[in-house]
This record gives structure tokens, C-alpha cells and sequence, in this order.
């Protein structure tokens, strides 16, 4: 999975690395069904606090196209983990919807990982 993170405030660079290897984990069962994932972060109202750190989570994935989730949280690094936390359950849904469908096998295909830790 390919993990792109764009922001223009220094204390949401810092978490770069962090978030990326918290994506990366948080998705390493579904990394197949999700070639790309775009993280944004953003300060809504500039230096005057409040509950104003947005983190946009863009995850482009294999049948169930573009899921965009945007949380918002006063801390940088809650943000990213209420985006991070809505979209490993928007892909559950997505998944299930697909599967349980009449005509499931045509609509939406994930490959989930096999994993060797057993």
C-alpha cells in the first residue's frame, strides 16, 4: 500500500511517520483491496485553538472505489486515529454489503490477506 501525507503545519508533519506505519498496520489484512491511501491534515481555524485539527483520510481501493472519511479532534494525532478508526470500519461495511448481496460475487471482491502469525 502506497501512503501519501500532505500538510502544511510543522506539528502535523512531526506525526508523519507515525501515521504512516499506524495505517499501514491498521490495514496490512486488507493492503490488496487498498493500493492507495491519501492523509491530509489541516488546521481549520489557524492559531486560535479549539477543536479545529482535521485529518482527511482518502483510501482508493478495488471494488468499492474512493471511501473519503474526515474526522476532526483537538489533537493532531486524535484526529488521525477517529479517521483511522471510521474507515477500517467503513471498509468492513463495504466488504459485508458485498458479500451479502444476491449477486455478491459481481459487485465487490476482497482479497484478505492470509496471515502467518498463528
Amino acid at each position: 500500500m502506497q501512503v501519501h501525507f500532505e500538510s502544511k503545519d510543522a506539528d502535523a508533519l512531526a506525526l508523519r511517520e507515525v501515521a504512516t506505519e499506524r495505517l499501514r498496520f491498521a490495514m496490512r489484512r486488507v493492503a490488496l483491496n487498498v493500493p492507495l491511501a491519501r492523509v491530509q491534515m489541516s488546521d481549520v481555524n489557524g492559531p486560535r485553538g479549539g477543536i479545529d485539527k482535521r485529518c482527511t483520510l482518502e483510501l482508493r481501493t478495488h471494488g468499492a472505489g474512493t471511501l473519503v472519511i474526515v474526522a476532526t479532534a483537538k489533537a493532531w494525532r486524535a484526529a488521525f486515529e477517529a479517521a483511522l478508526t471510521r474507515a477500517a470500519h467503513a471498509l468492513v461495511k463495504a466488504w459485508q454489503r458485498g458479500r451479502s448481496h444476491p449477486r455478491g460475487d459481481k459487485r465487490l471482491q476482497f482479497v484478505v490477506a492470509a496471515s502467518s502469525e498463528r
